[in-house]
């Protein structure tokens, strides 16, 4: 039985005391997301396991040893089992659903975002699990659409900035008193652009990677580009000296990226270059980027990530749609936000947790009837209302009332027939009769 009610390792369940941040970050997210034309798309949680070894990659860590992948068996003897698999990202596929409800015949932009779980087989840490939430956007479409254009990506980061503001995380400075948020960008070049450079660095990987960690020493083979995002401290040194793709960009991309920039300057976006910062997934060219952020996270800092997929299209067999996209890991935006709260409290004291507008008293059972009547009505008109089961005495339902509302309604025999409420606030210890029909515009007042 004890196996039975414990979670699955890797994943937690998420009580209301919990759940009321996460809303206001996705409501939050859902504001700002339509502010920019973004509409919201939903795709299955199963799809074919191709979609994920044809996008992402095969030699990815995610591929290769991270998804949740089984075969489904066949429904008759005539049908091939297919090989299911939870998506761990979702950019492929929207992608997916982009080519088969054939949306580039429309020959628009299409600014799509989301917001939902995936699935990784990840080693548990802080602000990992096996389920987690990613609240993500991507801008595809032909490239007479623009899609391709720099303006997209500087708008993409430019948006990012500004939920964040929104949600509340300073952005780093000298001047702020707290750790805020980085946005950290580089290139990878086009399509030819990175075989060249791939080529490179496997050469040049070659005679040292015997010397590196037993992980480093297989990307150097299968993906070499991974070594660059490897944290592990004796392999730096080694990281630190190996070419540097800026050196492999051709014009096209060396002024794509400085259109970029310079967008991101117009619009007063902070940036830093980061020239390691190449993202290891297979469908990644030209811009890439990642937003750190000081507090919450520990040393695994990345708060979200993203960039440019001009040729993901294609490689899942649709038609030639350039694009950009992002994914905010959402369980690691919440421990964000939590620690930052937590410091504001540490020096400005702890404040008094939000109450709802009333708590109805019945005196007995008979009332109890009219107090979900009357609970309807205020409801209706937008107030936050709990209501007591009449099997307090009259102490207890003060205490009770007083640690969650900001008013006590009490409902006697004399409150149901007089249909006149007795109203005490908490805050200025006032006490008095309502009548029913005014009782809503009092409470809010």
């Amino acid at each position: 039985m004890a196996q039975i009610i414990k979670a699955i390792r890797g994943t937690r369940d998420l009580l209301p005391a919990e759940t009321a941040l996460w809303n206001r970050v996705e409501r939050t997210a859902r504001e700002v997301f339509a502010r920019y034309n973004f509409g919201e798309i939903r795709t299955p949680v199963l799809e074919a396991t191709e979609l994920f070894a044809r996008g992402v990659g095969e030699e990815t860590d995610i591929v290769s040893k991270e998804m949740f992948t089984w075969e489904d068996r066949a429904r008759a003897a005539s049908e091939k089992p297919q090989s299911l698999t939870l998506r761990p990202e979702n950019t492929a596929g929207v992608v997916r659903a982009y080519i088969e409800h054939k949306l580039h015949d429309t020959g628009q932009l299409q600014k799509l975002y989301y917001i939902g779980p995936q699935f990784r087989r990840e080693r548990p840490q802080k602000g990992r699990y096996r389920q987690f939430f990613q609240i993500g956007a991507e801008v595809i479409g032909p490239a007479s659409s623009g899609s391709e254009s720099p303006l997209r990506d500087a708008e993409v980061l430019e948006m990012l900035a500004a939920l964040l503001d929104k949600l509340g995380i300073p952005r780093a400075s000298a001047a702020n008193e707290y750790k805020g948020w980085r946005l950290l960008l580089n290139s990878v070049g086009s399509s030819t652009d990175r075989p060249r450079y791939v080529a490179a660095l496997r050469e040049a990987l070659a005679p040292v990677k015997d010397r590196m960690c037993p992980d480093n020493q297989r990307r150097a083979d299968t993906n070499p580009l991974r070594v660059l995002d490897s944290k592990d401290e004796a392999d730096q040194a080694i990281i630190d000296a190996l070419p540097r793709i800026a050196d492999y960009l051709d014009d096209a991309s060396k002024q794509h990226f400085a259109d970029v920039l310079a967008t991101l300057d117009a619009c007063g976006v902070p940036y830093t270059v980061n020239p390691r910062l190449v993202r290891g997934l297979d469908y990644y060219t030209r811009t890439t980027f990642e937003f750190t952020v000081d507090l919450g996270l520990g040393t695994q800092n990345a708060l979200l990530g993203g960039g440019r997929y001009d040729g993901l299209s294609e490689m899942l067999g649709g038609p030639r749609a350039p694009g950009i996209g992002f994914a905010i890991g959402e369980d690691r935006l919440i421990l964000t936000l939590l620690a930052l709260a937590e410091a504001k409290a540490a020096d400005e004291g702890e404040p008094a947790p939000a109450k709802i507008d009333a708590y109805i008293a019945p005196l007995s059972p008979a009332q109890n009837a009219a107090a979900l009547a009357l609970a309807r009505i205020l409801r209706g008109a937008g107030l936050q209302v709990e209501v007591g089961d009449g099997t307090f005495r009259l102490k207890k339902s003060f205490d009770a009332a007083d640690r969650v509302a900001r008013h006590i309604v009490i409902l006697g025999e004399d409150e149901v027939t007089q249909q006149q409420a007795t109203v005490k606030a908490f805050a200025s210890g006032e006490q008095r009769k309502v009548e029913f029909h005014t009782l809503a515009s009092t409470l809010r007042a």
